[in-house]
């Protein structure tokens, strides 16, 4: 074990290189009372202080878990509201959902075909379900993928056929983007492609469309409060 002084000698060198008690505490097995009878001539100033203050790592660390635990507590709250406001999802609501679904994120000029495309698989389950309430089963639809030029493309497959329940056989070849992942300045969202869900039916595709008209023409007709 080093001599006494020059643990004092090596802690002030510390010091005034501007480190904290906790610091040399760390370096040198010393501990604070000791540290602050050596180093109470070696005050550190209000600027370095702040700078230790604000950028210790450990208090970054918790700022960032408090502030996420906020987070998730406001969002437990709002999902419990959601939940009591909402209510059971019945099949009739599915029905209605799916339309409004599609209106958004389907394919309205293909004819022959229902063409959904989206990068998040939440809703591409859901949609899938829709299908299903259609009297659509899973193994009838066919899919393609849009990936970048930087991702694997059976990783990419093997997730989605996990994800949504299907078959490997029923994709179709695969689009591959010029451009790369890792060059997308918003990234989220893009980690598994671009599924497209695909069901070649023109009667079906006609229904849909036929829906969302008849959902859009009852929605006018409400009378809201201004």
């Amino acid at each position: 074990m080093r001599p006494l002084f020059e643990q004092k000698n090596k802690a002030v060198r510390m010091r005034l290189k501007g480190m904290s008690y906790s610091q040399i505490k760390n370096r040198l097995r010393v501990s604070k009372s000791t540290l602050s009878a050596w180093l109470a001539p070696y005050p550190l100033s209000p600027e370095k202080i702040r700078e230790l203050r604000d950028f210790n790592p450990q208090r970054i660390e918790n700022y960032r878990n408090t502030m996420a635990r906020k987070r998730q507590d406001k969002l437990n709250l709002s999902l419990e509201r959601a939940k009591e406001d909402i209510g059971s999802i019945s099949k009739r609501d599915l029905f209605i959902l799916g339309f409004a679904l599609y209106w958004a994120e389907g394919a309205k000029t293909k004819r022959s075909s229902l063409y959904f495309a989206n990068t998040d698989p939440s809703m591409l389950k859901v949609y899938l379900k829709w299908l299903q309430n259609l009297g659509v089963p899973k193994k009838k639809v066919r899919l393609k993928l849009h990936i970048y030029r930087d991702m694997k493309e059976k990783e990419v497959i093997d997730f989605w056929s996990k994800t949504l329940g299907v078959r490997s056989d029923q994709f179709r070849k695969t689009y591959v983007k010029r451009s790369r992942l890792v060059d997308l300045t918003y990234k989220n969202g893009f980690g598994h492609g671009t599924c497209n869900i695909m069901f070649e039916n023109s009667e079906r595709i006609s229904y849909v469309l036929m829906g969302i008209k008849h959902i859009t023409d009852e929605v006018m007709r409400f009378k809201l409060r201004a």
